[in-house]
């Protein structure tokens, strides 16, 4: 079997780094930069969702020709399978909001500031008990 020096096993590690990094960027960034990055990622054409979707999607072709010629169970050919088309759905779901999204990410100046504060939605409010 390959060793994990192969460029395409090193590069899939690196993504997953980036990923990494990204979400902890993410996490420690305000308002408009945070939905600038979730913009960018669910961007379907462009952003990380897609092409994690693409990859899924090779992933599950490669599954059924190699479960085809029985070097895969059928499981992995079916489970890859429903991942891509989850995923796809995903993202179709997500893509309803992406301008909603890009409209947080815009900076905001004093004169495009709304006249009242925003309200939390009832849907997001956590209660602490």
């Amino acid at each position: 079997m390959p060793g994990p020096n192969l460029p395409s096993v090193r590069l899939a590690e690196s993504v997953a780094r980036q990923l990494g990094q990204l979400t902890r960027y993410l996490a420690q960034a305000p308002p408009y930069e945070a939905a600038q990055i979730i913009a960018g990622v669910l961007d379907y054409d462009t952003g990380v969702l897609g092409k994690v979707t693409e990859l899924v999607c090779a992933g599950s072709r490669f599954a059924k020709d190699h479960s085809e010629r029985g070097v895969l169970p059928p499981e992995v050919c079916l489970a890859l399978g429903r991942a891509a088309n989850e995923l796809d759905s995903v993202g179709a779901d997500l893509s309803e909001h992406l301008d909603t999204i890009k409209e947080v990410a815009k900076p905001s100046t004093p004169s495009s500031r709304a006249a009242a504060p925003p309200v939390a939605s009832a849907m997001v409010i956590r209660r602490h008990r």
